[in-house]
């Protein structure tokens, strides 16, 4: 998610406590909300399936293909 689209949220929660949001500006608020969770989620998994663990026995295993998931997806 860009700068622009995270500080035009900012906007709307600053307006929508100052005077309120109108319907339009409310959808454009809940459809930014909802990118923003999408994007944190997608770089959340990422980094996620990036961590190796060593386990008990010295054996390195990757998180991202242990639970099923390739690096790089």
């Amino acid at each position: 998610m860009d700068e622009q689209k995270i500080k035009r949220i900012n906007e709307l929660y600053k307006k929508s406590k100052a005077e309120g949001l109108t319907d339009s500006e409310k959808m454009e608020q809940k459809i930014l909300r909802q990118e923003y969770i999408e994007s944190f989620r997608r770089n959340l998994k990422v980094q996620l399936d990036r961590i190796d663990i060593e386990d008990e026995k010295g054996s390195v295993v990757n998180l991202g293909e242990k639970f099923g998931n390739k690096k790089g997806n």
